[in-house]
């Protein structure tokens, strides 16, 4: 493995932070979050038909830039640094993976183009506000319990007996973009009880019964909302609902979701971090900077510890997409302290709305409500690792005496 980034690579990030520098501070920030979108869309436009984010992963033959997860892990390593809303994480991170994944030809054709050049926004939408366990990452998501299940519960699908065109009803909390996305990529579940299963459904913004409802979220710049469905007409995404592997086509985009969001939270980190560094310089406590005294250095440099140790572990997972959760688990973690600190550095300034502290606050917790927690992270990884064994009544764990 050569851990070397290539001059492509620098250039991206270089580019990126200097671009979001300039369009992307806390002034910007605030008032991207307060648009109908959500997000600035001057500036979606711009990183999306100048520099080609959302392309960055997807095949040439489709308009993108054929380039790996790593290229879209740094640049959302810069996103994060900057805690900017965008649509980037639904559509490239969560979406097309999916669609280029399971869908046929026609519907690759059709979407990943719109895709890669920013004309179309696109997300997932589970039900039960269960992102998490939908993507593997903190359960077994083949049980299917966080779809609900029976004939409640979820989103359900039924086929008509004319036409065979798929119908969608039900709800799906928590859908991050929801209100705004052009495209819905919806679970529902099929077959009624006995034979249910979970599918992928493609539910245009326009469709019939389909209602957005923006909701209030703990972190502005992650919009959340509830779509409810009403004998909504979908499209199934692929050919065969028999042949379709959702559930492993889902686990794999979480591992690939979960080594970007990894870097996405380092970039969240470190930008706590540097705000922190340069006000503890200026700020002076007894006729000298806050930043002299050897407490303040010491904090500083174990969160400086817990940032480099997170960005080296999602370099890694950015390579090898197996370890995106473990590597999620600790930058979830790294940012939840460097925020924390970060207020706390700041003293008295850091408590106030004024101030961009609370914002990292609110993006490390609202990660973590996500994609999380931290612990659970950590525990289905350990037990797809088989670190756990099976535990007995009366004895041992993999000749491991239990005590």
């Amino acid at each position: 493995m050569d851990a070397a980034f290539t001059a492509e690579q620098d250039e991206i990030r270089r580019t990126l932070r200097d671009l979001l520098a300039q369009r992307s501070g806390p002034g910007e920030v605030r008032a991207a979050v307060l648009t109908a979108e959500g997000h600035d869309p001057a500036l979606w436009r711009r990183l999306a038909q100048e520099l080609g984010l959302p392309g960055l992963a997807l095949p040439e033959e489709y308009g993108g830039a054929g380039c790996t997860a790593t290229e879209l892990a740094l640049a959302c390593e810069e996103t994060g640094r900057a805690l900017l809303p965008s649509p980037l994480l639904a559509t490239a991170v969560l979406a097309a993976p999916l669609i280029t994944a399971l869908g046929t030809p026609a519907q690759r054709a059709e979407l990943l183009p719109r895709i890669a050049d920013g004309a179309l926004t696109a997300t997932l939408a589970v039900p039960g506000g269960s992102m998490a366990a939908a993507l593997g990452l903190t359960a077994d998501n083949r049980t299917g319990g966080w779809a609900g299940g029976g004939r409640a519960g979820g989103v359900q699908a039924r086929q008509d007996a004319g036409d065979g065109r798929w119908r969608l009803y039900g709800e799906a909390d928590r859908v991050l973009d929801g209100h705004s996305a052009g495209l819905l990529l919806v679970a529902a579940h099929t077959g009624g009880y006995p034979r249910s299963r979970t599918l992928l459904f493609l539910a245009p913004a326009e469709a019939e019964g389909l209602t957005r409802t923006r909701l209030t979220s703990l972190d502005e710049t992650r919009p959340l909302a509830r779509v409810e469905l009403r004998d909504t007409p979908a499209e199934l995404l692929g050919e065969d609902e028999v042949a379709s592997d959702v559930c492993g086509a889902l686990a794999a985009t979480g591992h690939t979701a979960a080594a970007v969001l990894a870097a996405e939270a380092v970039g969240a980190a470190a930008g706590a971090l540097a705000r922190t560094v340069a006000y503890v310089k200026e700020r002076e406590q007894f006729g000298r900077a806050i930043g002299s005294f050897q407490a303040v250095k010491h904090r500083l440099a174990d969160l400086y510890v817990r940032v480099e140790a997170a960005r080296s572990a999602a370099y890694y997972a950015a390579w090898d997409q197996a370890a995106g959760p473990l590597a999620l688990a600790q930058a979830l973690e790294a940012a939840r302290i460097v925020a924390g600190e970060a207020v706390q550095l700041h003293g008295g300034i850091g408590f106030t709305w004024e101030h961009e502290a609370h914002l990292y606050v609110k993006r490390a917790a609202a990660d973590e409500l996500l994609f999380g927690p931290v612990h659970r992270l950590r525990d289905h990884a350990a037990g797809q690792a088989g670190l756990f064994g099976d535990v007995t009544p009366d004895g041992p764990v993999h000749g491991v005496a239990v005590r």
